[in-house]
C-alpha cells in the first residue's frame, strides 16, 4: 500500500495493512508497550505500538510522541470493541513528523484561557464538531437557494452609510475620508433585485454595540436574502423554510458531531419535522403577561429575559411579527392596516437562544425613510440616495432577511455561548488571537 486514508476510511476497511496520518490526541505507556490515540479530520483511533513488533528507530519515535505531535504509521486495523472507536491499528511502523512538547491545553481551563488558545484549541474534538457542523450549515445554504432560483450577490464590505444604527457602526478611515464596516448587505442587495429579482449572500457583518453578553459579537457572518414580489407572509415562511432545509441537512450528517457536544439530538429532530408557528408582536406580549407575569408595554422591544420567558412556551422556533414602528429601522414600512406595527418580523430559538432571523417588507416610501432617518441623527441623507432611487424607477414590492449565522449554530449545537460558533470571535473585549 503506497497511499495515506483518512482514519474514517481506516475503520471502513476494517480489516487488513492500512497507512494512515494525523496528530496525538492522548498518549500512555511503559518500556515495551505504547497506546497512541491518532486523530486527523475525520475521527480518532487508538494505534498500539510494541517494541518487539516494531524498528528501533520506530520505537525511538513512538516513545517521543505527546499530546498534538504530528505522526505517519503503517499497521494492521483490527476490530477491538474496547477500543474509543471499536477499532484499533496495530502499528508496524511508526514516524513522527513534528514534535510538540510542553502542550498548554489541560482538563478544566478556564474559558478565558481557552480563548486566550483558541488558535490550538480548534483542534479539539468540540470545537472540530462545531466547525463541521458549521461548514455542512453554510453549504446546505448554498445548495438551498440554488434549487430555488437565487443568484449569489456581493456588496461592499466598506460602505459611506449606517443602515441598522449610527451608534452600532465602525468608523474607518478610507483615504482622506471616512467610511463604516458593513452593517448589513441589505441596501445593496435591494438594488439587485430590480436586475435579478431573487439574490443572496454571506458575509463578514460588523456592529459595534458594547454588549458584553453571550449572545452579541463585534464581527460575525449575516446570511442574507433579497426577493421582489414577496411580501411579508411569503418572506416570513421561506425563512422557516431555508433554517428548516439546512438543520435537517446537519442533523442527516452530524450525528456523531451532536452527540460529542452533548446535544440533545430528539430535540432537533422535533424541530425539524413540526411546523414553526407565527404569532404577533401582540400576542407575544399576551403570551407574557398570562402566563409568566410579565407586563411588557407596547412599543418596548423584547429584552432576552422576554424572548427567553416566550420560548419556554415553545418546542421549536417561532416567527414573531409586527413590531412596533416606532422602535424599527427606516426602511421597515408601518402596516397600512394598523399604523403603529411594522411590516416585520423576527425569528427565536428556543431553548433560551433568543433571535436567529430578522426580516421586513421593504419600504417604497422615500417621505417617510427620510424623515425618520432624521429622527434617528442623520443629517446628511445623500449617502442614501442610491436607496431612494430604487423607489424612483420601477419600484416593486419586495422583501428580506438576514440570518445570524453564528447565533444559529449556537442554537444547533446546545453551546452556552455564542463565541464557540466561530473559529476566532471579536467582541467588545477581545480581538485576538
Amino acid at each position: 500500500m503506497t497511499h495515506f486514508i483518512s482514519v474514517k476510511d481506516a475503520i471502513a476497511q476494517g480489516k487488513g495493512e492500512v497507512k494512515i496520518r494525523g496528530w496525538c490526541y492522548r498518549a500512555r505507556g511503559s518500556n515495551a508497550l505504547r497506546f497512541i490515540v491518532l486523530r486527523d479530520a475525520t475521527e480518532i483511533i487508538q494505534c498500539v505500538v510494541e517494541k518487539e513488533n516494531v524498528s528501533e528507530e520506530s520505537w525511538d519515535d513512538a516513545q517521543k510522541i505527546d499530546i498534538e505531535a504530528s505522526l505517519e504509521l503503517t499497521g494492521e486495523i483490527v476490530e477491538d470493541k474496547r477500543a474509543p472507536t471499536g477499532y484499533e491499528v496495530k502499528v508496524k511502523e511508526i514516524t513522527m513528523i513534528g514534535e510538540s512538547v510542553g502542550w498548554p491545553i489541560q482538563k478544566d481551563q478556564s474559558t478565558e484561557l481557552l480563548a486566550d488558545l483558541k488558535h490550538l484549541w480548534l483542534r479539539s474534538r468540540y470545537m472540530t464538531s462545531i466547525l463541521k457542523i458549521r461548514s455542512t450549515y453554510v453549504q446546505a445554504r448554498e445548495e438551498f437557494f440554488e434549487k430555488e432560483g437565487f443568484f449569489r450577490f456581493d456588496s461592499p464590505i466598506l460602505q459611506p452609510m449606517q443602515s441598522e444604527g449610527g451608534s452600532t457602526v465602525f468608523e474607518v478611515k478610507f483615504y482622506d475620508r471616512k467610511t463604516y464596516l458593513a452593517q448589513t448587505w441589505q441596501l445593496y442587495g435591494e438594488a439587485a433585485i430590480f436586475a435579478l429579482e431573487k439574490v443572496y449572500d454571506t458575509a463578514p457583518t460588523f456592529r459595534a454595540e458594547k454588549s458584553k453578553t453571550s449572545r452579541h459579537l463585534s464581527e460575525f457572518w449575516m446570511l442574507e436574502m433579497e426577493a421582489a414580489w414577496m411580501d411579508l407572509h411569503t418572506v416570513s415562511e421561506f425563512a422557516k423554510k431555508e433554517i428548516k432545509y439546512c438543520l435537517k441537512k446537519v442533523l442527516d450528517k452530524h450525528q456523531e458531531e451532536l452527540k460529542i457536544l452533548g446535544r440533545d439530538i430528539e430535540k432537533l429532530k422535533v424541530a425539524a419535522e413540526k411546523e414553526w408557528p407565527t404569532i404577533k408582536y401582540r400576542d407575544a406580549l399576551k403570551i407574557l403577561k398570562e402566563k409568566e407575569g410579565l407586563d411588557v408595554p407596547f412599543g418596548k422591544d423584547l429584552r432576552t429575559v422576554e424572548e427567553e420567558k416566550l420560548m419556554d412556551h415553545f418546542d421549536t422556533p417561532v416567527v414573531v411579527t409586527h413590531y412596533p414602528v416606532e422602535i424599527m429601522a427606516f426602511y421597515k414600512p408601518a402596516d397600512p392596516k394598523h399604523p403603529d406595527e411594522a411590516l416585520c418580523f423576527d425569528m427565536l430559538a428556543p431553548e433560551k437562544c433568543g433571535e436567529i432571523v430578522g426580516g421586513s417588507q421593504r419600504s417604497i416610501d422615500i417621505e417617510d425613510m427620510s424623515r425618520r432617518l432624521k429622527a434617528d441623527g442623520e443629517e446628511d441623507l445623500t449617502p442614501y440616495q442610491f436607496y431612494f432611487d430604487l423607489r424612483k424607477y420601477g419600484s416593486v414590492p419586495h422583501s428580506g432577511y438576514g440570518v445570524g449565522l453564528e447565533r444559529v449554530i449556537r442554537w444547533i449545537c446546545g453551546l452556552e455561548n455564542i463565541k464557540d460558533a466561530i473559529p476566532f470571535p471579536r467582541t467588545m473585549l477581545r480581538m485576538t488571537p
